[in-house]
């Protein structure tokens, strides 16, 4: 692409650029994106919502991209920040992700995790597309608030100017066969079908630590069933559903309990979108990785070194 100088600016911009200076051009803008040239260095992405630089690191997306044959691979710098900014720089990103991808009569699925609140409070009100929103996961009714999958699929919908359809269950059932009994119902079956036809899925991944599960918080896994799982094998879940270190399914029964998608369920969906970071969720991003079920992974730099190293140590 070719530079102008700042003599070629339209007349409005030359009264104000100091040819002392290094100068700024905006090309491209779009929904909830901005890309700007920054005098002739790099690519500089910039959050629309904060006006603060999101920095990626593109020779490691690419590292991600081939090792796990994904679309795509986002990464942000996030070692200069608190957890809970990182946690909002992540949402942000994946946030604009989704503004580029959605058109007009898609539906969108929604899997509850601490990193998808994000993203949903991240992403901004479309005008332009109307989208439908799926949740993908029943509801927990009291104790986590990142856990209201759904109230977070009714303001994404709001935002995205579509309708929203409910998952009327719990998240979890006493045993795999109340499981069976619970899918069975007529508007949780009709939810789960849309669900799975969904154009793009949104999940997260989760690790089994017990002071900061879901899991344990929503009293639905006693912190000593899930370090157990941890020693049987097991190194997180992704929308649910706990895998091992090697992307296959774990054999715990709680996975038969879970209304949602199952794993097999989640690869046919032609693009998910997986948000997570973290030191402690790094076995659990490369475990989900493994499984094929991720098109696009948001992480941030870390988090994604330590992936990979972790990938490379095992393939030795």
């Amino acid at each position: 692409m070719a530079h102008p100088e700042p003599d070629n600016l339209p007349d409005r911009d030359v009264e104000n650029v100091d040819n002392g200076r290094p100068w700024l051009r905006c090309y491209r803008c779009w929904s909830q994106n901005l890309e700007a040239q920054v005098h002739y260095d790099a690519i500089l992405k910039i959050n629309p919502l904060t006006g603060e630089p999101i920095e990626r690191v593109d020779e490691v997306e690419k590292k991600l991209a081939q090792a796990f044959h994904l679309k795509k691979a986002l990464i942000f710098k996030s070692s200069q920040l608190d957890e809970a900014t990182a946690l909002k720089r992540l949402g942000q990103m994946a946030a604009r992700y989704l503004a580029h991808i959605l058109e007009d009569g898609m539906t969108l699925s929604v899997c509850i995790g601490r990193a998808t609140y994000e993203v949903v409070h991240a992403i901004g009100t479309a005008s332009e597309v109307h989208v439908n929103v799926v949740q993908a996961m029943g509801s927990v009714p009291f104790a986590v608030q990142f856990m209201d999958s759904g109230a977070l699929a009714r303001e994404l919908a709001q935002k995205l100017g579509g309708k929203v359809l409910y998952l009327p269950s719990p998240l979890m059932a006493n045993n795999p066969e109340e499981a069976v009994v619970l899918r069975k119902q007529k508007l949780i079956a009709r939810s789960l079908a849309t669900t799975r036809t969904s154009d793009i899925l949104l999940v997260g991944i989760g690790n089994l630590d017990p002071v900061t599960s879901r899991y344990v918080k929503a009293d639905m896994i006693p912190a000593e069933k899930l370090q157990a799982l941890a020693e049987d094998g097991a190194v997180g879940d992704i929308g649910g559903q706990f895998i091992t270190s090697k992307g296959t399914l774990h054999s715990t029964s709680y996975n038969q309990c879970m209304i949602g998608l199952t794993l097999e369920e989640m690869n046919q969906i032609p693009n998910t979108v997986a948000v997570a970071m973290g030191e402690s969720k790094v076995k659990a991003i490369l475990g989900s990785l493994r499984t094929g079920v991720i098109d696009v992974l948001c992480t941030d730099l870390n988090s994604a070194r330590e992936v990979l190293k972790l990938y490379d140590s095992s393939a030795t």
